[in-house]
């Protein structure tokens, strides 16, 4: 990973991890990639992505349910269309974008970036939800902003997991494609990758994996669900959830990071 514009998947080859077919689809990894990054996008900016994000989803998933195919099927597949175009960062990078910081310091400032995302994704989500949830007649039209928050969850806590291999130093080997399937495995098994383990390194979605990623797809979507509330119940649940099993994911990952690589306190 070479610099803060590297996608996970921008290899040449393009076999491992889905690409983006047509217009629809390509805005739909536009717009996760967007909301993925850090950065200074005010509350109004995220909720119009949300938006257009709900919207170019809302087709896809018409599609999908005119096409027979299963909305977990359906949510996996798009994930991984989205996976190349996560921007991730170089160590460099990270330390320069977080103050200086290295080692340990720069993980728990990465970790506290990335819960701080998914809550407000959550936040805003929640609060889309309940507005649904007080006008009925457009009820129908919430579970798309719930698959959109999902979508941006999920790539927000991959982001984070390819950069803590980074802080940490360990390197995942393979093209850009082969290390998105690699940090998209990971999420999915909420544990970080171990690059002496053939199965933990897959080259390609073996049918298991397919599965995992599938089932933690839902799940988290599952816990979206719950801010479909009235007034703003559903946005101070939303943002809650997300944090807490953000914060829960960076320490299991980085758990397994240390076991590879020690680090220094670095600074602070």
């Amino acid at each position: 990973m070479t610099s803060d514009n590297e996608r996970t998947g921008a290899g040449p080859d393009g076999s491992t991890a889905g690409e983006p077919t047509g217009p629809a689809e390509r805005e739909v990894a536009e717009l996760v990639g967007r909301l993925a990054e850090d950065g200074g996008m005010d509350g109004a900016e995220r909720r119009r992505l949300l938006g257009r994000l709900a919207g170019a989803l809302s087709e896809g998933a018409k599609k999908a349910r005119q096409a027979g195919v299963g909305r977990g099927r359906w949510l996996a597949d798009v994930f991984m269309a989205v996976a190349p175009r996560i921007p991730i960062r170089d160590l460099a990078t990270l330390s320069e974008h977080h103050h200086g910081l290295t080692a340990e310091a720069l993980a728990d400032d990465l970790v506290r970036t990335a819960a701080k995302a998914t809550m407000t994704v959550g936040a805003i989500g929640g609060a889309l939800a309940a507005a649904e949830f007080a006008a009925p007649p457009l009820l129908l039209s919430a579970p798309a902003q719930l698959v959109a928050e999902t979508l941006v969850v999920a790539a927000i806590e991959v982001k984070l997991i390819a950069e803590l291999h980074e802080v940490y130093g360990v390197q995942v080997p393979g093209t850009g494609a082969q290390r998105a399937v690699a940090f998209v495995t990971a999420w999915s098994k909420q544990r970080g990758v171990d690059p002496l383990s053939p199965a933990s390194v897959t080259l390609a979605l073996g049918t298991a994996t397919k599965t995992a990623l599938r089932n933690r797809l839902m799940r988290t979507l599952g816990r979206h669900l719950t801010t479909l509330g009235p007034f703003l119940t559903g946005a101070v649940a939303g943002g809650a959830l997300n944090r807490a099993a953000t914060r829960r994911l960076a320490d299991t990952v980085r758990d397994d990071l240390r076991r590879n690589r020690a680090l220094p306190s670095g600074k602070s």
